[in-house]
């Protein structure tokens, strides 16, 4: 071998060498660095409600990572291209892992999500996946179901108000659920619906609960996620069921309970998966068994004989041996949804578009 051979094979070596340990020390200083999470909200963050009960769990979250992780969030952003505009911000500043709870935040999270591959996006209430693309939601009908068996038994007028936000899968299975719960204590309890169109917007809210309580209605039920319509409840003596949080602090006579949401040990689980190298994109669904919902204390203005059968469903459906949806189930023109005999599939409640039969009110035309 030539001397200048020789002396290019050891240069060659100490350049791999050198090479090997900065890329090592590279990656170790990589490995340390917190993962950067990202939140976007697309309400206030508020008191109580959906954007609230997310940002309690971001708080929960970062309480259990520790230096890990690090977290940002940006509230009160609406869907559509703001929110494309803000996600694609989260990506340039640095975030690996970002959480997009709500329905209309879904395409805009997909649009970046294409572009961002390297990047993992946890979209709530959605249900299109791609390989860096998750969902996740929440059986919040089976809580409701349990809302309209209280409902049905603490009203004396058998008509019960109900505000709806969105006229999406999500809504309607909760307005359904609720009057099959209400009607399997009061086969003629009534169901009167009206439609805000809107996810947070509190001088509507209040009007809707206001034209409720003119229409007959002495208990009242929502989908929204402000405060007004507890408020209300609570300024006129009327009863109401909470939805999100607990509402019991802002109608303390009158809110009979709530489904609260619990989003804490589900964040934790998605964190510890992205920094194991573990996740896998996936579509979950929690509910009373996994404890994404559970109830908030009944008001002592419930009998002990409901209080009771609340809690034996509330067991029976945790555990599998009660469906809110088990047949028969007709909506509101007698058609059979689901027979007797049978449970609804996966597919059509997903898929729900109609409303059952004890709701007074229509679908918003598209």
């Amino acid at each position: 071998m030539t001397p200048g051979l020789l002396l290019a094979r050891r240069k060659a070596r100490r350049f791999f060498l050198t090479a090997g340990l900065l890329a090592s020390l590279g990656a170790t200083a990589s490995a340390s660095e917190p993962l950067q999470t990202c939140f976007l909200y697309s309400n206030p963050i508020g008191e109580s409600g959906w954007t609230y009960q997310h940002e309690l769990a971001r708080k929960e979250l970062v309480a259990a990572m520790g230096d890990r992780i690090t977290t940002k969030y940006v509230e009160n952003i609406a869907e559509g291209p703001d929110a494309e505009r803000v996600i694609r911000n989260f990506v340039q500043e640095g975030c690996k892992l970002i959480f997009t709870p709500s329905f209309g935040f879904m395409e805009p999270t997909l649009k970046v999500a294409r572009q961002a591959p390297k990047v993992i996006f946890m979209n709530g209430t959605g249900y299109k996946t791609t390989a860096n693309v998750g969902v996740y939601n929440a059986r919040y009908y089976e809580g409701r179901y349990l809302e309209g068996v209280i409902a049905g038994s603490m009203s004396k007028s058998g008509v019960v108000g109900y505000v709806g936000a969105f006229p999406i899968p999500e809504v309607l299975q909760g307005v359904n659920a609720f009057a099959q719960g209400m009607r399997s204590v009061n086969p003629k309890a009534q169901l009167r619906l009206i439609w805000v169109n809107a996810w947070y917007d509190p001088g509507r809210e209040r009007d809707a609960a206001n034209a409720l309580v003119k229409l007959g209605a002495d208990t009242l039920a929502y989908a929204t996620s402000g405060v007004s319509i507890v408020a209300t409840g609570e300024e006129k003596g009327v009863y109401t069921l909470g939805y999100y949080s607990d509402m019991s602090r802002f109608g303390p006579k009158t809110n009979l309970t709530s489904v609260v949401q619990n989003w804490g040990g589900y964040y934790i689980k998605v964190v510890e998966d992205v920094l194991a190298g573990r996740w896998k994109s996936d579509n979950v669904m929690g509910g009373l068994r996994e404890g994404m919902i559970r109830m908030a204390p009944l008001n002592p203005a419930l009998p002990a004989d409901l209080r009771e059968k609340v809690g034996r469903l509330e067991k029976d459906i945790a555990e599998g041996r009660l469906h809110p949806f088990a047949g028969p189930v007709l909506d509101q023109e007698g058609k059979v949804r689901v027979p007797a005999g049978q449970t609804i599939s996966a597919a059509d409640l997903a898929g729900m578009n109609y409303l059952v039969q004890g709701v007074e009110g229509l679908l918003p035309k598209p």
